[in-house]
């Protein structure tokens, strides 16, 4: 192996992306190894623009996510790290706890099958009948419900700018990777748009919505293309409707958790998100359309497949983006004294959602490593709950990497 000066790296560890994946991913490299040299590029002026920023803020308590999988294990782990680490450096937070209704007697089955889970989960999960929804919720209506106790709800935003700083990481914003040039024998450098160029031993690809395009700058095959969906939101104007935070029973068929309703930790109450196929992997709204990155999901066989195998389902999320009034009636099934004038438009956010080639959704966090690369491919919902145990399984991966390339 040709032996490299460390002089002629600029750090050691190079983290493309700087939101909360990204950002916890540095301080754990920190943390584990002092004196490791971390640098982090974000495109964005700021920290957490896209998916950390523009999510309901909700902490997941794990109870949806297959027993075993990373999504239960580190989702169930990081609420409980993310209150204490929200409480440790004041950054806003509560633990609500959270109803999840069921309006009509063909969720039931599935009902029960979530309070198993959970509890397979380590969960401590509570069966509520009609009456005592109204004790949690009085506004809401439902045959049957379970109140889950470990949600919670905190600024993603503010831990994401802890976490750099704690880090101790050098963070450069303003600075789009538009070239990769990984050496095995002597490790990565980086070409920004403004004509810098970082040279570090590994790289971490935490780049969220352009994750996998990233992985083939660096000369990997990620197996899986990101195809975004908008979340759309509305805000309650009459937000005394809803004390905490009421959720339908999810279709497991599909990764989105369905209209529900989050009230924050600014009082506010926000209702959605709805899904719908983003025209752009920033695409924040319909009039948002980059025609390259729409050619390249409609390439992907994998759109295609989802098309087919979805497409009521996606018939119905359309509807209720293009009609408010279908929207409403979804968000009545569950709070039935809601009005139109009630619902106001509120920011939207899009889901990196990685598919694989025949369509398939891929439901779990996937991390794959390449030489000298740690590639993050699939880390949507519940990644902010989930992220200081992701940042450091990925920190554990780059360390050993780094002693093996030394």
């Amino acid at each position: 192996m040709v032996q490299v000066p460390v002089e002629a790296y600029d750090c050691d560890v190079l983290v493309v992306g700087g939101g909360i994946v990204g950002l916890s991913t540095a301080y754990a490299i920190t943390r584990a190894a002092p004196g490791t040299r971390v640098t982090v590029l974000e495109k964005e002026p700021g920290p957490a623009r896209h998916q950390t920023g523009r999510n309901s803020g909700v902490v997941h308590s794990g109870i949806y996510y297959r027993p075993g999988s990373l999504k239960a294990r580190y989702a169930v782990r990081g609420a409980a790290e993310m209150v204490k680490f929200c409480a440790e450096y004041g950054i806003a937070h509560a633990v609500t706890g959270k109803l999840i209704v069921a309006t009509e007697r063909e969720e039931l089955p599935r009902l029960h099958a979530l309070v198993q889970r959970g509890r397979e989960n380590g969960i401590p999960v509570r069966e509520l009948g009609p009456a005592q929804i109204g004790e949690y919720e009085p506004e809401v209506r439902g045959l049957a419900a379970i109140h889950v106790g470990t949600t919670g709800v905190c600024d993603f935003v503010g831990v994401a700018r802890q976490l750099a700083q704690a880090s101790g990481a050098e963070i450069r914003y303003g600075a789009r990777v538009v070239r990769v040039d990984r050496r095995p024998e002597r490790g990565v450098a980086v070409l920004t748009a403004g004509g810098d160029v970082v040279r570090a031993r590994v790289l971490v690809n935490c780049a969220g919505l352009y994750c996998d395009e990233l992985a083939r700058l660096t000369g990997d095959e990620p197996g899986v293309r990101i195809v975004p969906f908008r979340g759309e939101y509305y805000e309650l104007a009459r937000p005394e409707l809803v004390r905490g935070l009421v959720y339908p029973v999810p279709d497991p068929a599909f990764p989105f958790l369905g209209v529900h309703l989050t009230r924050g930790i600014d009082g506010g109450v926000h209702i959605g998100p709805n899904a719908v196929p983003a025209l752009a992997r920033e695409g924040y709204g319909w009039g948002v359309v980059r025609p390259r990155e729409l050619a390249g999901t409609v390439a992907w066989p994998g759109s295609w497949a989802i098309a087919r195998r979805h497409w009521r389902h996606g018939a119905g999320e359309l509807h209720r983006s293009l009609s408010k009034g279908a929207f409403l009636q979804a968000v009545r099934r569950l709070l039935p004294g809601v009005e139109g004038d009630d619902l106001v438009r509120a920011p939207a956010g899009v889901r990196a959602q990685a598919v694989l080639r025949d369509g398939t959704l891929v439901d779990d966090f996937l991390i794959r490593e390449g030489s000298r690369a740690v590639h993050v491919l699939n880390a949507p919902s519940p990644a902010a709950t989930a992220s200081l145990p992701i940042g450091r399984e990925v920190g554990r991966r780059v360390l050993s990497m780094l002693g093996s390339v030394s």
